[in-house]
């Protein structure tokens, strides 16, 4: 029996769920790391305590780490299923500069279509393959805040524990400009919504 093509799946069940965990992990890392940040700031600025979570540096550590290992798990998960379904070459790949650069400035003009929502064009294929890079270059900067001692390789990859902070307070920044993009993205085209609920 032929699926209706307003019937067919474009986005698994595995999939959808992965997403949702991963801005719940989100919302309580940012908010966490925020509180963790203020108590010895980098930078000449802090947060204010009324949008961080962990009321203290101990609670807001205990949040930070419960969702990091929500995050690693997710992440992991959500990797090997794209890799063994052969999701991830076929949704992310080929990615063409050329492709790239003509979707990019047809999405400045407002022109970039949205036609197939089964498939991503070079912009999303960028997009999202920059965010999953962020988001190991986070977990691997915040193990070097973490456990400095323990990862002395990748403490000194990252230019040792003081540049480790910054690389992981830039790495935060990234991916929170990619979740404003992705929400505007999604109230210009509110079926994507949709489909991440419903997976059609």
């Amino acid at each position: 029996m032929v699926t209706a093509p307003d019937k067919k799946i474009i986005h698994p069940a595995w999939l959808r769920i992965s997403h949702w965990v991963n801005l719940i992990a989100l919302v309580i890392m940012v908010l966490s790391g925020w509180r963790i940040y203020n108590a010895s700031p980098i930078f000449a600025f802090s947060f204010p305590k009324q949008i961080t979570l962990g009321g203290w540096l101990g609670g807001a550590l205990l949040w930070h780490f419960a969702a990091m290992w929500l995050t690693f798990f997710n992440g992991l998960m959500y990797l090997f299923l794209n890799i063994v379904t052969g999701r991830f070459k076929r949704k992310f790949f080929p990615l063409r500069l050329h492709d790239l650069l003509n979707d990019f400035f047809a999405a400045l003009r407002g022109n970039l279509a949205h036609d197939k929502l089964s498939e991503y064009n070079a912009v999303q294929k960028f997009a999202y393959l920059f965010v999953i890079a962020d988001v190991i270059l986070l977990v691997l900067s915040g193990l070097v805040v973490w456990k400095s001692v323990q990862f002395p390789l990748l403490r000194e990859l990252m230019g040792g524990y003081d540049n480790a902070r910054i690389v992981h307070f830039f790495a935060m920044v990234a991916l929170l400009g990619f979740v404003a993009v992705h929400v505007v993205m999604v109230a210009l085209v509110p079926k994507t919504l949709l489909m991440m609920i419903r997976g059609r």
